[in-house]
């Protein structure tokens, strides 16, 4: 199945880069990028990235067994190409300035202002860096400036000693910029956008995860417990394609299923096959990675996590619902993307084939700086004309879902972040229950003149994310 990919600049044409700027100040702004080049480009990167990471197939032939290749980490299957290994070498240097910035022994709170040391090194040397470690391609279009700002915007805020989505989103956009410049081996099977992933997506991961743990980073914009993840989005989405039922190049991407000895997703709640499977898969490594920062129950410090281990339609349920998650509670949150900067490559020129989209509770209650009277349009998450693949669909990409209300506000017209996942209603041949932490098997009746439970007027718990849903994914 041939899908869309992310473009590739002409090389002999003349281009213009500028230095990238702040365009997403209020609420309202939000809605304009998404229906921006720049968020249907994202989008693209990380459809074609992700469809990438689903095992393969082999074409069967007569006399031979059917054989299915899958993607591990750190696999010593794993090729990589020049571009690639060169961009390896710029992580390990940025990698190594943290021997030379230890954390600051000082009684402190929050964040270690030694942090602030390391990232005024890496973006003292950044020019040189970048000058040395870009593939010849790149280099060739003088586009420093932009993928200087992603790259140093990939890494935390010095100012804040936080870390979250959208540095993480700025570094997807640092290497979507080198595969519109060129700097990548396009390949038809996807070869080198598994590599990017695995050869680099995943060594930044682990790079972010030094650093967070060396100076005490403070999680950006974030829901708290009932947030996905403390500071990363995508190794949830990429790591759950890596388990997803094996497809060949001409079929769709799948949307149900699991590869035969895949892990069960209930597994991320069992340490030692945590440990297991950190090593080989991206999505066990970001939950190996809560469990090396947090204690206590698993359903109690990652409880969106904890419901989704209960979906039983399969690894590619879950990664459709990371898609669908991820254009909702990402690109679609102003505290994520209010930082994101917009040049020439990742443009905020709107995209003509962006349809309009509908006006949403969750559009309307992003922060304003004026009140609504004054006409500021509250446009929804649009539908972009990329397609998620496997939908059936290829011309209109699902609209990002809506926001999170708070677990005792009861308005229907909120959609939970995880509603992309599974209801139990929705293929009465499945089995899925809906995950409930150990300790509320036994919960006291609600008190109904104080709404809370056991009359202690505290809001009832959360039902998991599918318990009231009105319409299937």
């Amino acid at each position: 199945m041939e899908i869309p990919k992310l473009g590739v600049l002409v090389e002999n044409k003349p281009q213009t880069f500028i230095d990238p700027v702040k365009r997403i100040n209020e609420g309202h702004d939000v809605a304009r990028f998404l229906v921006s080049q720049a968020y249907r480009d994202i989008m693209l990167f990380v459809l074609q990235l992700n469809r990438a990471m689903f095992p393969r197939r082999s074409s069967h032939t007569a006399g031979q067994e059917q054989r299915t290749q899958v993607w591990e980490l750190d696999s010593p299957s794993n090729t990589f190409s020049k571009s690639i290994r060169r961009l390896q070498g710029l992580l390990a240097e940025l990698d190594a300035i943290i021997d030379e910035v230890p954390p600051d022994p000082g009684p402190r709170r929050f964040g270690n202002v030694a942090f602030r040391k390391w990232y005024g090194l890496v973006e003292s040397r950044s020019p040189a860096l970048l000058q040395r470690y870009l593939p010849e391609k790149v280099s060739s279009f003088k586009a420093d400036a932009e993928l200087r700002s992603y790259l140093l915007a990939a890494f935390g805020s010095g100012q804040r000693l936080d870390y979250g989505t959208g540095h993480e989103l700025s570094f997807l956009a640092f290497l979507a910029c080198i595969w519109k410049l060129g700097g990548f081996d396009a390949s038809p099977t996807g070869e080198e956008e598994r590599a990017i992933v695995l050869g680099l997506m995943e060594p930044y991961l682990r790079l972010v995860r030094r650093v967070i743990k060396t100076y005490t980073l403070e999680p950006a914009g974030s829901h708290g417990v009932w947030g996905l993840d403390d500071h990363s989005f995508l190794p949830y989405l990429f790591g759950s394609a890596q388990y997803g039922p094996a497809i060949s190049e001409l079929d769709e991407t799948p949307v149900e299923g699991s590869l035969a000895d895949a892990p069960d997703p209930a597994d991320v709640t069992k340490p030692v096959a945590v440990e297991r499977e950190r090593n080989k898969n991206m999505y066990f490594s970001a939950i190996g990675f809560i469990y090396d920062v947090k204690r206590g129950p698993f359903w109690e410090h990652s409880p969106m996590l904890y419901d989704i281990s209960g979906v039983r339609a399969g690894w590619a349920k879950i990664n459709k619902g990371m898609i669908k998650m991820y254009m909702a509670e990402v690109l679609s949150k102003f505290p994520v993307v209010q930082h994101f900067y917009f040049g020439s490559l990742f443009s905020w020129d709107e995209d003509p084939d962006a349809v309009a989209p509908p006006t949403t509770v969750h559009a309307s209650s992003q922060p304003m700086k004026q009140p609504m009277s004054q006409g500021i349009s509250t446009r929804g998450p649009p539908r972009v004309n990329i397609g998620v693949p496997g939908s059936g669909n290829s011309a209109a990409a699902p609209a990002p879902f809506v926001g999170t209300a708070a677990p005792w506000a009861r308005q229907p017209a909120v959609t939970s972040p995880t509603a992309a996942f599974p209801s139990p209603t929705e293929n009465r041949n499945i089995s899925q229950t809906p995950r409930v932490p150990p300790h509320f098997n036994h919960r006291p009746a609600a008190n109904s003149q104080t709404g809370g439970q056991g009359g202690t007027g505290m809001p009832p718990p959360t039902k998991a994310p599918w318990a009231k849903r009105s319409e299937t994914s």
